[in-house]
């Protein structure tokens, strides 16, 4: 065992070694439950346990996982799916990676765990496949059109029709038959673009779709009063747009700030047009419901 440390030192050493049994024990998991890239997970795992054991030298205890972030990175794999989960935890490790830096020239050969952290394990986790994140592209179609289109249909139907249940059944009539129309648009656009599975595009793009417009009318349904009922769907459509935008921004490492704004610019600056064009609408041609 190496000379000792003082306490502070030996205080981070003990948090990277828990840091790093969790990982082994997330990874393991996550391998165990993806036949697809066992093999990759499994040599990340063993990079982990590998750290865990530099760390145990100094340590010379055995430390026992974060069960909780274990339980936490399972379940996130489970709803969002495994590279979701990973990029959430090496996001989280960007921290640990600073204070590794800090032990240089303190502890022999923590440059060589520094190495794996940054590059070796991003290269990895870059080489994992997987359906949800190969079809990421058509669920943004799916999802931004949804939002577009139908953001701004309700709200020329609210002060149009000024009648929620009404307004609901129209923007629910109107949202299927654009799911359809979009999911079979993008199987013919990827199909002509010779893609390996269009048909599965194709299903990706009309569930995002549909998925986005029960969300969006769901407060014409549950509200009497047909502003309340808009009011609603904005904060909806707001929900669906941060839900979508965080889980693309950590798959692709993007700026979540900037899809956001964007994503939001885009469908509200539509739905305040076609709110105008609903009211000039009911105006010009006196529509009375």
């Amino acid at each position: 065992m190496p000379e000792p440390l003082d306490s502070s030192i030996m205080s981070k050493i003990r948090a990277f070694q828990r840091n790093e049994i969790t990982e082994h024990e997330v990874y393991k998991k996550l391998a165990e439950m993806n036949e697809k890239n066992r093999k990759l997970l499994e040599k990340i795992a063993n990079d982990e346990l590998k750290h865990y054991k530099f760390w145990h030298k100094y340590t010379g205890e055995d430390i026992e996982p974060d069960r909780w972030k274990l339980i936490k990175y399972i379940l996130l794999s489970r709803i969002f799916g495994v590279t979701f989960a990973i990029k959430m935890m090496e996001m989280g490790e960007e921290e640990a990676q600073e204070s590794y830096s800090s032990l240089r020239g303190v502890i022999e050969g923590v440059e060589g765990i520094i190495d794996d952290e940054i590059e070796h394990e991003r290269s990895l986790i870059s080489m994992i496949k997987e359906e949800k994140i190969e079809y990421v592209g058509s669920m943004i179609l799916g999802l931004n059109d949804a939002l577009v289109e139908l953001t701004g249909a309700l709200a020329g139907l609210t002060f149009a029709l000024q009648n929620t249940k009404l307004t609901g059944v129209v923007g629910l009539i109107t949202g299927l038959a654009a799911a359809m129309s979009m999911a079979s648009s993008e199987y013919l656009s990827r199909k002509s673009e010779k893609f390996d599975k269009p048909g599965k595009a194709a299903t990706y793009t009309g569930l995002a779709y549909f998925l986005t417009v029960v969300i969006l009318i769901l407060p014409y349904f549950l509200l009497e009063n047909y502003y309340y009922a808009l009011f609603g769907t904005l904060l909806a459509g707001i929900f669906a747009i941060s839900l979508f935008t965080f889980f693309v921004s950590v798959v692709k490492e993007l700026s979540f700030k900037r899809l956001f704004m964007e994503m939001v610019a885009i469908s509200f600056g539509i739905a305040a047009i076609s709110f105008l064009i609903g009211v000039i609408i009911r105006a010009v041609f006196g529509v009375n419901v």
